[in-house]
């Protein structure tokens, strides 16, 4: 599915982040979720939860921002915006 290949692609640099910065794990996760990203909230956390096992983002706390504006060049992504960093 697309919404599992972004939310792979997602723990994938938030992995890559983490480690770069020397960090343990991450305790919170900002994204900002595209009008046309086929996700809303609460299907990106049951994406997230699942795709996140194992990875330094298991069991982050997520804040969501979803955007409602269609004609957004970035309307068909997700984005993430900022992680907090335990090292």
């Amino acid at each position: 599915m697309h919404e599992t290949g972004l939310v792979r692609d997602l723990i994938r640099r938030i992995d890559q982040a983490a480690a770069a910065n020397g960090a343990a794990r991450v305790s919170g996760v900002r994204v900002w979720l595209g009008a046309l990203s086929h996700l809303s909230a609460a299907h990106f956390r049951e994406h997230f939860e699942i795709e996140s096992r194992g990875s330094a983002a298991e069991g982050a706390r997520l804040t969501i921002t979803e955007s409602a504006d269609l004609a957004d060049p970035d309307a068909q992504h997700l984005r993430l915006e900022t992680l907090d960093l335990e090292v």
